[in-house]
């Protein structure tokens, strides 16, 4: 299926619980799998404000995560420090190695990359910075703290 990127809406909301959603204000997300009906791995087209982050720092049980850069400069953030990616640039998270990532656009100028992962129905999320774990459900993302 040919889909128009630009007929794809641009979701700005998360569903990160309320105390935790300033991290990714100035994050915008197409979803181009969907518009292409995919449903085995999702790619969504990520436009990333100055100033602004992809997501939490988090790593995937059982989900492989892939980022390739598009347009401008973005920071990766990882447990082995700052890495500078410009646009051609790509990274890959494997499922089950608990390293720690998000991206950060730390320039003056929008910053945008595709993000490409599986659609792992028994995924937890571990977001090591802060107590807050996900699970993966028919519903969406629950959150609970790690404690739990």
């Amino acid at each position: 299926m040919i889909i128009d990127p630009n007929s794809v809406p641009k979701q700005s909301s998360t569903n990160y619980p309320k105390e935790f959603q300033h991290w990714v204000k100035g994050r915008t997300k197409q979803k181009l799998g969907n518009a292409a009906g995919l449903h085995n791995f999702g790619v969504n087209l990520v436009t990333l404000q100055p100033g602004s982050y992809s997501s939490i720092r988090h790593w995937h049980i059982t989900q492989d995560e892939f980022i390739y850069v598009i347009a401008g400069e973005i920071i990766l953030i990882d447990n082995r420090g700052e890495h500078l990616l410009k646009a051609g640039d790509c990274a890959g998270f494997p499922a089950g190695e608990a390293n720690g990532h998000h991206l950060c656009n730390k320039s003056s100028q929008v910053a945008q990359y595709l993000e490409i992962g599986d659609r792992s129905s028994s995924d937890v999320v571990t977001y090591p910075d802060i107590d807050l774990v996900a699970k993966n459900s028919e519903t969406g993302w629950i959150f609970d703290s790690q404690e739990s």
